[in-house]
């Protein structure tokens, strides 16, 4: 199943309370319940003014769809191709 990072353009996010946070949560949550188990959320990063999302999803549309249920924006959207982290700079084993 296809990975979306998705970018939330939320002016102050990272100065959204613990009780704001948890309240938007379950607001995804609640979404993601009636959306079904073909998208699911793993994570999301709060910055100053963005919060970064992760899902899996069959396609861009339903994360789109989530978004518009949720009355969250959902500025880019993008599909992750691959993933790299410190161990794809070793070489190959020969």
């Amino acid at each position: 199943m296809p990975k979306y990072v998705i970018e939330r353009e939320i002016p102050g996010a990272g100065s959204l309370t613990a009780d704001q946070l948890q309240a938007i949560s379950q607001k995804s949550c609640g979404v993601l319940r009636n959306l079904g188990p073909q998208i699911q959320w793993l994570q999301s990063y709060v910055t100053d003014n963005k919060i970064y999302c992760v899902y899996i999803a069959p396609n861009e549309a339903m994360v789109r769809e989530h978004a518009a249920q949720g009355g969250f924006p959902a500025n880019s959207v993008a599909r992750v191709l691959r993933v790299i982290d410190p161990t794809t700079a070793e070489a190959a084993p020969a």
